[in-house]
């Protein structure tokens, strides 16, 4: 008889989510002096933070903010961001993340799929130049705008209201403005909630899931915190009250969310923020404020190694902890960036729909190619794409479901999409994966990219980790491009490292030595640079656009 997949589940873990606001409580009351947030070296105590949440979660009760209510937050890392989350959280409401980066189509497109009245932003013309208009629609019924001048330290607060005003908004004094000081000016405390931690939703967290349109993954209070305490499981070596955690991906993205925003403040650590991705200002913080725990997408290591080579001796001992997640880790990519910091990136897999981490990597017990086992309390399920109720055999390919307490409620309004995506039960991904022995995950790739080569199954994934291996290339891309006698065969997208040289010949002719013949690239092509979503991924679907074009015409 063949063995089925069915890894096992840690059988010690029990925790089965509490309310989300409890996070901050609790570290309030163990970590209350401890630094909570560092902004370009201006801190905010636990302390501080506790009253100000609690603060802004009564002024939002005033408004009407309660159960039911979704309060869109279309903020970058900054402390507001922190402190609105939580303050909606206690306040009874729901988060709704939005980028900052979206138009103005994006914002009122996903504001009315997702009824929210009322939307936190800051005062940069940057995004108010995009909520305006949206307000004189009569979208939302209030607009809360945070002062980020007054979020920075003394000089730097001078600094953008004298050299750079022209970054901020005129924000008309009337409703439906809100300030932030006004909102949080009284002292009067919020009325408590009662939380449903099973079926109170906390958040709505846009996805593209697995038709790419975008939907809103209900995560509830319970997802939130079963997933904190997932990863404090998965990471018993980090100390509460001891580390620095690097907030450079967006606390927007879910994977910043759970791993870097809430996780950190589980273990009373300072988090240390970044509005945006500046290489410069980046080093600078790595060198002066020394954290422990890095998390991001495989192009930050990347960045970071190429700006830690260029220095002498650059020093990344301090750093412990690095988590890697949201795309796959090119071995390459690994190798140099743990030669550097002398510390492991341990790689982990996970979706919105999963409040994110599903599987991980344990630091001395990681497996080169692997995405790690099930997290704790939860499992994986290899399932035949083609037959979703029929589980998979060992080691054989198929689609990559999930079980577990992070799993989403469903999507927001949208029972049918809703229904789709489970199987028995159990989230399907999209993704083809298969698991080892042990329960180990191996991401092949996704559903959705394979590539159909005369009737053979093509994956990218497999070429562009060929691909990596070449010295001279920086990143790459594979997809498939129409094809009249095999249907679509592969072609190879690349950048070249700095400094070093290659022609498509060249590294043709290297993966003609690394691939079979099916996966051979028909043809390659070496560009500046290739495109990426706002979080640093690199995308496929500009390219597999602009092909699509080309054959078309």
């Amino acid at each position: 008889m063949e063995t089925m997949n069915k890894p096992t589940q840690t059988p010690l873990f029990t925790d089965t989510g509490t309310s989300a606001v409890r996070l901050l409580e609790r570290a309030v009351e163990r970590f209350g002096p401890r630094p909570a947030l560092n902004f370009f070296g201006r801190q905010t105590s636990y302390a501080e933070l506790g009253r100000l949440v609690g603060r802004a979660a009564a002024g939002l009760q005033a408004l009407g903010v309660g159960k039911g209510s979704n309060v869109g937050l279309c903020l970058p890392n900054c402390p507001y961001y922190v402190m609105m989350y939580h303050a909606i959280l206690k306040a009874g409401g729901t988060v709704v993340n939005f980028n900052p980066l979206y138009t103005a189509q994006e914002i009122e497109t996903q504001s009315r799929g997702c009824d929210v009245t009322v939307m936190v932003t800051l005062d940069l013309a940057l995004i108010q130049d995009k909520i305006a208009p949206l307000v004189a629609k009569k979208l939302f019924e209030q607009v809360i705008v945070c002062r980020m001048a007054a979020a920075l330290p003394p000089l730097k607060s001078l600094l953008l209201r004298s050299l750079k005003r022209r970054d901020l908004a005129e924000i008309p004094a009337q409703a439906p403005y809100v300030e932030f000081a006004d909102l949080t000016r009284g002292d009067q405390p919020a009325t408590p909630v009662a939380i449903d931690p099973e079926t109170d939703i906390a958040v709505l967290q846009f996805t593209g899931g697995t038709t790419g349109t975008p939907k809103a993954a209900m995560l509830s209070h319970a997802n939130i915190t079963v997933n904190v305490a997932q990863s404090r499981a998965a990471f018993p070596d980090v100390e509460p009250a001891r580390e620095r955690f690097l907030a450079v991906l967006p606390l927007f993205h879910v994977f910043a969310m759970t791993s870097i925003m809430n996780f950190g403040i589980s273990v009373g650590a300072e988090i240390l923020l970044m509005p945006r991705l500046d290489m410069r200002e980046l080093m600078h913080i790595i060198v002066r404020r020394r954290p422990t725990v890095l998390a991001g997408v495989p192009t930050l290591f990347t960045a970071i190694c190429h700006a830690a080579e260029a220095k002498k001796n650059f020093d990344m001992s301090f750093i412990k902890f690095c988590i890697s997640g949201g795309a796959p880790l090119a071995a390459e990519t690994k190798e140099r960036f743990e030669a550097l910091a002398h510390t492991q990136i341990l790689e982990g897999y996970g979706l919105s729909e999963t409040s994110p981490v599903a599987t991980f990597n344990r630091a001395g017990a990681a497996r080169p190619g692997s995405v790690g086992p099930a997290m704790p309390g939860s499992s994986i399920e290899i399932r035949d794409p083609a037959k979703p109720e029929t589980l998979l055999p060992q080691g054989e390919r198929g689609e990559i479901c999930i079980r577990g307490p992070q799993v989403m409620r469903g999507y927001y309004k949208k029972p049918e999409e809703t229904a789709a995506v489970f199987a028995d039960g159990s989230l399907r991904t999209g993704d083809i994966g298969y698991l080892d022995a042990d329960g180990y995950l191996f991401i092949v790739d996704r559903i959705k990219d394979l590539i159909i080569c005369g009737g053979y199954n093509v994956y990218p994934r497999i070429i562009e980790e060929a691909a990596y291996q070449h010295p001279a290339v920086q990143d790459a891309i594979a997809i498939g491009v129409p094809d009249p006698y095999r249907g679509q065969v592969p072609k190879l997208f690349v950048t070249l490292r700095a400094g070093a040289t290659a022609t498509p010949a060249d590294i043709m002719a290297f993966l003609v030595t690394h691939l079979n013949k099916i996966e051979i690239p028909k043809s390659v092509e070496i560009r500046d640079s290739l495109p990426r979503t706002l979080v640093g991924k690199l995308s496929k679907k500009e390219l597999v656009a602009e092909e699509k074009l080309r054959a078309d015409s």
